[in-house]
């Protein structure tokens, strides 16, 4: 049973004008309370009055003095003060009242039961409130922690990203590239496979290498990346069409940090009625770092774009402000 942390003052007065009857005697009283749970030291001065001079206190007064020192303990005292209002309400054998208190105190307790009841549902509504309250604070810090954690990762990509473009070794610059886009993929919420090769058979060696793997929407996209000093040909772009198109359903991404030659484009965009496959430019991924648009929606735009208009190489930052 939920009760409220204090006695109200209409619960008080019942309680009060209740316990009385349900004990015949002032002793009875006493033994009702410390039934309870009541801590012997709240009511020693009630018990010596009792003890030494029992027409010195009634019982109603026995009741009033005990409850108010229960109400002013506080959460100390709740457990008894539960307690003392659960068997009240459980209350059911009216034999041991003085039969002329029984029909009162029928009636005392079914208005006490009624009351609890009120209360009762007053205070689950507000502790679902407070429930409520404290999952959408919850969340809220959930989501804060979690979009911090994604600022913390965007700001460590661009710093690591920006880095590259004082790397001399092309080697070395083009597999830290391969692992910071795959960053970035992860941190804006697109599922990632790190870069793979393919084995030949007897003894071939690595027949293929594919930088990375990438799922939107559930399609999968093979990501091949370029940091090269002059524009991406024909043969450069083929070479990753071709990896595309033996995979069946599979479509392509292309990342490049010098563009690409008009011709590529041109092969790119006739490849479309086979498989789908979007260019990229790295200037492009820096303005998206920097200001701080989303790389999955960037990407589907240009997705959309290839799809419906057959233009691998749309740009949507350029017209971004």
């Amino acid at each position: 049973m939920s009760v409220p942390f204090h006695y109200p003052p209409d619960l008080f007065e019942l309680l009060v004008q209740t316990i009385p009857l349900l004990c015949r005697s002032k002793q009875n009283v006493l033994t009702f309370f410390k039934g309870a749970g009541v801590d012997a030291r709240l009511m020693s001065g009630v018990a010596r009055k009792v003890n030494e001079d029992k027409d010195s206190i009634t019982k109603y007064e026995i009741v009033r003095k005990v409850l108010e020192r229960l109400n002013e303990k506080g959460d100390t005292t709740l457990a008894a003060r539960r307690e003392v209002l659960r068997r009240i309400v459980e209350f059911e054998d009216f034999s041991t009242c003085w039969p002329d208190d029984r029909l009162k105190a029928q009636g005392l307790i079914a208005q006490i039961r009624q009351v609890v009841n009120v209360k009762d549902s007053f205070t689950r509504m507000r502790e679902e409130r407070e429930r409520e309250q404290r999952e959408r604070r919850a969340e809220q810090e959930a989501k804060f922690r979690q979009d911090q954690l994604r600022r913390d990762t965007f700001a460590s990509v661009k710093s690591d990203l920006f880095a590259l473009f004082g790397e001399q070794n092309p080697h070395r610059r083009g597999k830290k590239l391969e692992g910071v886009l795959n960053r970035l993929f992860d941190a804006s919420g697109i599922l990632v496979r790190d870069a793979f090769t393919v084995i030949g058979a007897e003894g071939e060696g690595i027949v293929e290498q594919v930088d990375g793997v990438v799922e939107i929407d559930g399609e999968m996209y093979l990501v091949e990346m370029k940091w090269w000093n002059e524009p991406l040909g024909v043969e450069a772009v083929s070479q990753h069409l071709v990896r595309v198109f033996t995979r069946g359903q599979a479509r392509g991404i292309f990342i490049s940090a010098s563009s690409y030659t008009e011709p590529a484009v041109q092969t790119c965009k006739e490849s479309l009625h086979r498989m789908v496959v979007v260019l990229c430019n790295l200037q492009e991924i820096v303005m998206l770092l920097e200001k701080e648009e989303d790389l999955k929606a960037f990407l589907k735009e240009k997705i959309k774009a290839a799809i419906v208009h057959k233009n691998p190489f749309h740009e949507p930052l350029r017209d971004i402000p």
